[in-house]
């Protein structure tokens, strides 16, 4: 394994700048350019002393957050050479590049194309290449240069390096380790033993003796297809034509794995280094470029901020970010598909266009709750397990399409047997002769969720007035449960 490992600091050559950030009762050098630090001026320091060294220093509050999302851009930039990227706050980035570096022709082509791409964003890299992410992490933070033998300049490193607390180190050092090298020829377990078990686990990662886990931030795609360009594109409809050639060939992979694709993610890389990213996705799987051109023109179209391709785009690249197994579609007996395309490519255009959580459906639930028997999902979401409950042919729905939330209460309510269905009923100021009504459909409450007292039983019925309307209205309560049950109308029949 090979990595880059970017060591970042702003730099300004007519000002010297730094930033602070305050250390218990003082104001501290948090972080300074190349030209404050070519004046003496160290992190660490109070800021009241590096103003008497330096009196038009100018300064700036320090913003983690700030940084990290800088940070967070270059990382999406250095996509570019690889998928696996980690970001290593506050100041650093590790790239995996095992297998990435045809397109520079080697890895030192690579850094330096990360070089001057940094630079033309003002930013001084640093870079270091190691057999694991901890080498090359210690050899940019603590080496002048690139070394040509990796293991001799690890083992002329400080024990700083090895990036343990600031007791261990200054341990280390009182003990005359002043450099890896010399940790390293020491007998790793009584290193652990006097200064603990992080300062030999840190030799052994450093050396390759040990796992050295790198985590991108970015999971590979199953999926991933490019395409590079020596002259960078900047018109819409090049970016479409590519896309559309992308689609297809990723459609051709996915056709060897049987699969079609459910969520798609383009990436586009402009010249300076900024990555715009264009995501559709779709009800059903899929590989039809035509479709997916299609889309993607709706979602360039849907953009509040229209593409800025700046100097051009010089890559991009398209991730199938999630797929599903397509099976050969079986035709009805008597002709016809079993699906509606034209149903579900409107789906997608809408969603597209209006943004995924706009065009909603409703899917079944495993609950015998009345209001929890739905789900409100995105059109593009996959279908959960279950099927909706259907009624008996030539049978009436036991249950309204249209349920109030929350259920509204009926007064005057008139039965024969207090546990019987209503006679009479009142709603909205209007009396309600019942004509016929049918049941009672006993819900329990959910027992398992009762932290005190009883959750009333709930008593359905489907009932019709004189006039025709009907209604589906329940008491909430039995006799036994409760002193005075109440009624509710839940929902109206068609």
């Amino acid at each position: 394994m090979r990595n880059v490992r970017p060591h970042l600091f702003a730099g300004r050559d007519a000002v010297p700048v730094v930033f602070v950030e305050r250390a218990g009762n003082a104001v501290r050098l948090a972080s300074l350019d190349a030209t404050a630090a070519a004046m003496g001026l160290v992190p660490g320091l109070t800021l009241a002393d590096a103003r008497a060294r330096v009196p038009e220093l100018e300064v700036f509050e320090t913003d983690a957050h700030a940084d990290l999302d800088w940070l967070e851009k270059l990382a999406d930039s250095c996509a570019r050479y690889t998928p696996s990227v980690a970001v290593d706050p506050p100041q650093g980035l590790v790239l995996d590049i095992a297998g990435c570096t045809h397109a520079f022709d080697g890895e030192r082509r690579l850094a330096a194309d990360v070089e001057a791409r940094m630079a033309r964003r003002g930013v001084v890299a640093r870079h270091a290449f190691g057999d694991s992410p901890d080498a090359a992490r210690a050899l940019a933070r603590f080496a002048g240069a690139p070394a040509p033998d990796e293991q001799r300049a690890l083992k002329r490193l400080p024990v700083a390096a090895l990036g343990l607390d600031a007791d261990a180190t200054e341990a280390l050092v009182r003990a005359g380790l002043k450099t890896v090298g010399d940790v390293a020829q020491r007998p790793l377990a009584g290193i652990a033993a006097r200064f603990g078990g992080e300062a030999a686990t840190m030799v052994r990662r450093l050396f390759g003796q040990a796992e050295s886990p790198l985590i991108p931030r970015r999971v590979e795609a199953p999926i991933t297809v490019e395409r590079r360009f020596a002259e960078p594109i900047a018109r819409t409809e090049h970016v479409l034509a590519v896309l559309a050639e992308l689609t297809a060939e990723a459609g051709e992979r996915l056709e060897r794995r049987h699969e079609g694709g459910r969520r798609f993610e383009a990436r586009l890389f402009r010249a300076d280094g900024l990555v715009q990213r264009l995501r559709v996705e779709t009800g059903r799987p899929t590989r039809d470029p035509a479709m997916l051109g299609r889309l993607f023109r709706e979602r360039i179209d849907a953009l509040a901020d229209p593409l800025d391709p700046g100097f051009g785009y010089d890559m991009i690249r398209l991730d199938i970010v999630a797929a599903e197994r397509i099976d050969a579609s079986q035709l009805k007996l008597e002709g016809g598909e079993t699906s509606m395309p034209e149903v579900d490519a409107l789906v997608d255009r809408l969603a597209t266009r209006l943004g995924r959580n706009r065009v909603r459906r409703f899917g079944p639930r495993d609950s015998h709750i009345p209001e929890q028997a739905e789900l409100m999902l995105s059109a593009t979401d996959a279908a959960p397990p279950g099927d909706w409950p259907m009624p008996e042919a030539g049978e009436p729905p036991l249950r309204p399409i249209y349920l109030f939330d929350p259920p509204q209460r009926i007064d005057a309510v008139l039965s024969e047997v207090p546990d019987g269905p209503p006679m009479r009923f009142r709603w909205r100021r209007d009396l309600h002769e019942v004509a016929r009504s049918e049941g009672p459909e006993r819900i329990a409450g959910e027992w398992w969720r009762r932290h005190d007292g009883v959750i009333p039983t709930r008593d359905y019925y489907r009932v019709e007035d004189r006039r025709g309307r009907r209604f589906w209205i329940f008491r909430h309560g039995l006799y036994d449960e409760v002193d005075t049950p109440r009624w509710y109308v839940h929902g109206l029949f068609a």
